[in-house]
């Protein structure tokens, strides 16, 4: 059985958050059942429309549904947090709740997260200094109807965690690295394998995004790549609209490079021109956490320019885009490769190989590795030509 100390942290709240959010889902499902206002999919102008599956619906039709799904979700989370289920009722509310997560977070939304986190340094300096242009404040960006998409992502995010950590604590698995037993460091072959699917996955996710790149990056130098002349002409009348476009492909651009931290030596040690921290070994959760976020926002994204495919004014419009459904996939591989042949032993349960066993990455001539000397302490040591790798990496 789990123990008390694995069921701490994340593990043991996310059932109760995921039933709350579901509760407060459920009655508004019932509110808007009812005829009242604030329906997210109700039709809308254009421009304030959202890319979602379920934008322009009628209230009468879902909202029941929504309400229906929400008190049977809030009931099914508070049984997953409590741990309780039996056979097939374990199996039936594990499969509702992926199902959950997977609908929330991959096939309701829209490119809205994806947008969210690229432009969050620009939204947060227009809550200071205003938002240039004919858009008026952040309402104008940020409204209701693409709000409440970010809303259904969070609760999706809530879903998968509940669902994990119920799923691991019938599986008598630590809640937080989901280890049943101890286990053995990974062989150099092991390792080597998945340093090899992380490469393949780093490919992927680098090359998927560059028919976008590229057609943005010609747009905004006058070339009318994959669109017709007239197009092309009204962006660039409109203030702002292929700046736009071409800092999301700097964004893509930049994100590709970090990728190739994945299987990098820098992904794991700080390189010596972070000169604050240049040697230590990069935390685990620094490079997990923010990709596989950014592999999750990509899916809804692509799957919203799969379903309102258009190519009247052209094929770049919207065909690149679809190809991040394979950049999230390969992102998702490549980190979790990283994540598998990085992660050491468990705080919680104390389960799993030590430090010097997870890198699968030699250590290059010339530079600077630290590594746990033990409890607190972190000892610095240079690699020499003839002498062998200092020590591995956490």
């Amino acid at each position: 059985m789990e123990t008390e100390h694995t069921r701490t942290g994340w593990p043991a709240w996310s059932g109760y958050a995921a039933a709350a959010w579901s509760l407060l889902y459920g009655l508004l499902g019932l509110y808007w059942t009812a005829g009242g206002d604030g329906f997210p999919f109700a039709p809308i102008d254009q421009a304030h429309r959202s890319g979602s599956v379920l934008e322009g619906t009628r209230a009468e039709v879902v909202a029941p549904v929504m309400a229906g799904l929400g008190l049977l979700g809030a009931l099914v989370a508070l049984t997953m947090a409590r741990g309780a289920g039996r056979r097939r009722g374990t199996a039936a509310m594990i499969g509702f709740g992926w199902v959950a997560a997977a609908a929330l977070t991959l096939f309701i939304p829209d490119y809205t997260m994806i947008g969210l986190l690229a432009f969050a340094p620009l939204l947060l300096v227009f809550a200071f200094t205003g938002v240039p242009g004919p858009q008026d404040g952040l309402g104008d960006i940020l409204y209701w109807h693409r709000t409440h998409l970010i809303i259904l992502f969070a609760g999706g995010l809530l879903w998968a965690a509940a669902t994990l950590a119920y799923q691991r604590g019938k599986r008598a698995a630590c809640g937080h690295c989901g280890r049943r037993s101890e286990t053995a460091g990974r062989t150099a072959a092991q390792r080597e394998k998945l340093l090899r699917w992380g490469r393949w996955g780093v490919a992927v996710a680098c090359v998927a995004p560059l028919p976008y790149e590229i057609t943005r990056v010609a747009w905004f130098l006058g070339y009318p790549m994959g669109i017709s002349r007239d197009f092309l002409q009204m962006m660039q009348d409109t203030p702002g609209m292929l700046d736009i476009g071409l800092g999301c492909a700097v964004a893509s651009t930049a994100g590709g490079i970090l990728t190739h931290g994945l299987v990098s030596r820098w992904g794991e040690v700080y390189p010596r021109w972070i000169w604050f921290r240049a040697g230590r070994p990069v935390p685990v959760a620094l490079a997990v956490v923010p990709a596989s976020l950014v592999a999750a926002v990509l899916v809804p994204a692509g799957l919203m320019m799969l379903w309102t495919m258009d190519v009247r004014d052209g094929w770049a419009l919207r065909v690149p885009s679809v190809f991040w459904l394979l950049w999230s996939v390969g992102l998702a591989i490549a980190t979790y490769a990283y994540y598998l042949r990085r992660r050491g032993t468990c705080r919680r349960c104390g389960r799993g190989t030590s430090a010097s066993d997870v890198s699968g990455l030699p250590d290059r001539p010339g530079s600077a590795v630290r590594h746990r000397a033990g409890p607190g302490r972190a000892a610095a040591r240079r690699w020499r030509p003839g002498c062998g790798p200092a020590g591995q990496a956490s």
